[in-house]
């Protein structure tokens, strides 16, 4: 997760002496659940409302949330599918924040009303992120469900009436993503909280529809939309929340637009945005789907690394005997193409690699979807063309794969 608003404080107010933050173990995003009363177009664990077998029972939940707890796990987001159609959601909330979690809920908001809001608040979740993919007409487009959006927006003015830190999380596509501006009306005009930008990734149903990913110029018009919101936000004082997630360039693009804004705090940012580090996945981002599988993050639910029903995921999460794991885990990563000679290679990471494996079945290979020219990344043509032949071999594969 890439915190815009965090570095655009401190664009204004410098820290003293800042340190690269080391957390004691992963963020697990967990998906309890598979079932889902929504069946929207974009979702990576491909959910259906019918009942999945073989998930986690509460038991069995509590117990990998002990070994979670000892690990040093500080954050779980409980995910689907549709959370809240787990009848024991209240008990493994509570239990989580009695044994010191920070607990996020991530839900499409339709099952929020009168009749379970005050429950969900007693929870005390950290924070709820209500998906929202654009205007009315729109989200219920993608949602696949009239009258989705009413319902997600009436659940957002509960929760926020609840004293509940409340976001909404948005995936542009080339679809939808002419309607962040609105959405960002939408964000004033109802006081939230928070707004979260999920890059599109290719898993999943995502997959199926890589086609409807926003291209790279739309990709800069987003972000350049998010960057100035949120420092005009900075200059008022305001406190509202802008991240987005599954892009890691954008630590880069940042770096471009305080280049040619804030030029005096180039150098301190880049020495922040290195402290960062970028892409997580497989480190401090991981992932337990609803039959207890682990992956390196959301988007890797096609490569399993243990079941947590017959190795604790501490155990499964320091195994580097697995090729990706070890790859995840190396400091620098084998990267390939132009991630390899990239330049900031110490702020992105290498970016998401699921979308290079995804593409070309190679998980080293150059994301696609960084949306930086090589000037701006510093390299030439020629730094990379030791990769070429491989680049050649790669393209044709996938050529054949998608005839």
């Amino acid at each position: 997760m890439f915190r815009i608003s965090q570095y655009m404080q401190e664009l204004k107010t410098p820290l003293v002496d800042p340190q690269r933050r080391t957390p004691p173990g992963p963020v697990v995003i967990w998906n309890l659940i598979r079932r889902c009363n929504l069946t929207c177009k974009h979702c990576y664990s491909i959910s259906a409302d019918i009942d999945f077998p073989g998930e986690l029972n509460t038991q069995e939940v509590f117990g990998v949330m002990d070994d979670l707890h000892a690990f040093g796990v500080p954050v779980l987001i409980l995910s689907g599918g549709e959370p809240l159609l787990r009848p024991d959601i209240y008990d493994i909330s509570h239990r989580a924040k009695q044994m010191g979690f920070y607990v996020g809920l991530s839900t499409n908001g339709t099952l929020i009303d009168e009749q379970n809001i005050d429950r969900i608040a007693e929870v005390g979740y950290d924070y709820v992120g209500i998906s929202i993919d654009g205007i009315r007409e729109t989200h219920d487009r993608f949602r696949q469900k009239q009258g989705a959006f009413d319902a997600s927006m009436h659940a957002i003015r509960l929760c926020r009436n609840a004293g509940i830190k409340v976001g909404m999380r948005f995936t542009p596509t080339q679809d939808n993503a002419q309607e962040l501006p609105l959405l960002l009306d939408i964000m004033e005009e109802e006081c939230v909280d928070k707004l979260y930008v999920s890059h599109l990734n290719y898993g999943g149903r995502g997959n199926r529809n890589r086609r409807s990913d926003v291209v790279h110029k739309t990709t800069r018009w987003v972000m350049d939309l998010l960057f100035d919101a949120c420092w005009s936000d900075v200059q008022a004082g305001r406190q509202r929340e802008f991240v987005t997630g599954n892009n890691d360039a954008d630590g880069v693009y940042l770096l471009q637009w305080v280049k040619r804004n804030v030029p005096e705090q180039y150098e301190y940012m880049h020495k922040r945005l290195t402290q960062w580090g970028g892409n997580s996945s497989g480190v401090n981002i991981s992932n337990i789907d609803n039959l207890g599988n682990v992956h390196p993050d959301t988007f890797w639910w096609n490569y399993n690394l243990g079941n947590v029903k017959e190795r604790r995921f501490s155990e499964i999460w320091m195994d580097t005997s697995d090729p990706l794991m070890a790859g995840m885990k190396a400091s620098p990563r084998p990267l390939k193409g132009r991630c390899r000679v990239c330049k900031y290679q110490d702020v992105c990471g290498g970016n998401t690699r699921v979308r290079a494996f995804q593409l070309t079945g190679d998980p080293w290979w150059e994301d696609p979807a960084c949306y930086l020219n090589d000037e701006e990344l510093g390299i030439c043509e020629a730094d990379y063309a030791a990769d070429k032949p491989e680049a050649m071999a790669l393209e044709t594969r996938v050529i054949r794969h998608a005839s």
